[in-house]
């Protein structure tokens, strides 16, 4: 997953994390991934191949049992749909899995990583760090720093040679929003190389504008969202298709969705 200190660090310091997190030990998914989670993002699209999404909230209530938060809203994922990803649930066969480039985004169900932006505090109680143009996220699958948000000034330029992801979207590319706001999605935590990297939920530019691998919303949601995630409620992120959202619905301990 893209990782980045939650604040300011020295560059031996961060450098020391980074390599600290890429060689930790693989966290065998459990079969209920869902278990200890008391909120849930829940995305879902018609099929593999759909790039229009609905997205809703729950929350655990007193019993345990989820319930909706707030209405549903219009997300975008990737240009190509989506694709089995690594995360908490158990590993699926088949195709799609996601891979570096596929223009899709990761399906099953993730950690909730650290908030970022542009600007120099977040909204809401995720973990956050303000992006500079010196911050890159590594897409490079052969990079020791695969799948980890990094700052050039810190790891040298030698170090983010090659990295597309340049996290100052509107520095590097005429004023582009999509970056203002957004957390990481923690898709592929151990940088298995060419799994794909760099997953986020982040703004949209405009509204039917697909996505490279992320989840994209509009600005009010992003704000709904950020000030509900709290960390000490073990949010979870899941996305599937609803064909097997329904297969997995009861597995896995997916709430029903509201009609």
């Amino acid at each position: 997953m893209p990782r980045f200190p939650r604040r300011a660090a020295s560059a031996a310091l961060l450098l020391t994390t980074l390599l600290l997190a890429a060689c930790g030990t693989t966290r065998t998914p459990a079969a209920a991934p869902l278990t200890g989670a008391q909120q849930l993002v829940v995305v879902t699209s018609a099929d593999w191949d759909a790039s229009e999404a609905r997205m809703q909230r729950f929350e655990r209530d007193g019993n345990g049992a989820w319930r909706a938060v707030g209405d549903a809203v219009p997300v975008m994922l990737g240009r190509n749909g989506s694709g089995w990803g690594i995360g908490l649930h158990p590993a699926q066969a088949g195709e799609p899995q996601k891979r570096e480039g596929d223009g899709r985004a990761p399906a099953g169900v993730f950690a909730i990583g650290e908030a970022f932006g542009y600007a120099p505090t977040g909204i809401g109680a995720l973990p956050y760090l303000p992006m500079q143009a010196s911050h890159y996220c590594i897409d490079v699958p052969a990079s020791p720093l695969y799948n980890r948000i990094v700052d050039e000034k810190d790891v040298g330029a030698a170090a983010v040679e090659g990295s597309s992801e340049r996290m100052r979207l509107d520095l590097h590319n005429d004023g582009d929003v999509r970056y203002r706001q957004g957390f990481v999605i923690e898709h592929n935590a151990q940088g298995e190389a060419g799994r794909g990297s760099c997953i986020f939920a982040h703004l949209l530019r405009r509204p039917d504008e697909t996505t490279a691998g992320c989840t994209a919303m509009s600005d009010a949601a992003m704000d709904a969202l950020l000030g509900w995630l709290d960390p000490a409620r073990t949010p979870r992120f899941v996305l599937l298709p609803d064909a097997e959202y329904a297969r997995l619905q009861t597995a896995w301990q997916l709430p029903a969705l509201p009609r």
